[in-house]
């Protein structure tokens, strides 16, 4: 993975002046992905942390995994059988506990694919699968796709973060719109990914709601 993200660093700072100060600045690519997390707990991990700052995510995740002491995660057929209190307890809102029960459902029912599965899936078509889901919106997926997929070339356009952080790299009066967002990351491909984790990076952003090694994006 060194060598993909020196690749990718490479091609991005050779685009322009801005592209190659940030680069410069930031230094070496860090992200880290999950690979051998499954779709499931992937998708529960990006509810918990939707429209939310990192610190408020991680508690939410840590009380979750705390209601099961000696487990890594909560299991589907745990978070079914866990009344509605108990996880209003761990910080979920009521809308969110009602998508990450339906995820727990749709897992035992084979709609979200195990790991294995979800490998050898194209983006569009797990996308395409998965925001069928009550809650489970495009960025959701994608989260999943740069997070527990480890997908090198993933662009979350709808991402505050990433548009935020292109807005202030190039000086734009305005963020760009979701088209401009990915017309111009065309020019970043097959590297996409490294190019949004590099665009969150942009000084003065705060911080973005992606998923991370422990929960959030490092």
């Amino acid at each position: 993975m060194p060598d993909t993200y020196q690749a990718a660093s490479a091609l991005l700072a050779a685009l322009d002046p801005d592209w190659h100060r940030h680069i410069a600045a930031i230094g070496p690519c860090l992200h880290q992905p999950h690979p051998t997390r499954d779709p499931y707990e992937s998708l529960v991990r990006a509810i918990a942390y939707q429209q939310l700052h990192a610190k408020a995510g991680d508690a939410i995740v840590g009380r979750l995994v705390g209601l099961f002491p000696g487990q890594t995660f909560a299991r589907p057929e745990q978070i079914l059988a866990t009344d509605f209190e108990r996880l209003r307890s761990c910080g979920f809102s009521a809308g969110k506990i009602a998508t990450i029960q339906g995820i727990a459902q749709a897992t035992l029912d084979g709609v979200v694919p195990d790991y294995s599965t979800a490998l050898v899936m194209e983006d569009e078509a797990l996308i395409e699968r998965l925001v069928s889901l009550r809650g489970v919106g495009r960025w959701t997926v994608e989260m999943l796709l740069i997070y527990g997929l480890g997908r090198m070339d993933v662009l979350p356009a709808d991402d505050f973060g990433v548009r935020e952080g292109y807005r202030r790299l190039k000086g734009l009066e305005v963020q760009p719109t979701r088209r401009q967002m990915i017309e111009t990351g065309l020019a970043w491909s097959p590297y996409r990914t490294v190019a949004a984790w590099y665009l969150w990076r942009v000084p003065k952003l705060q911080p973005s709601p992606w998923p991370s090694p422990g929960g959030r994006g490092k």
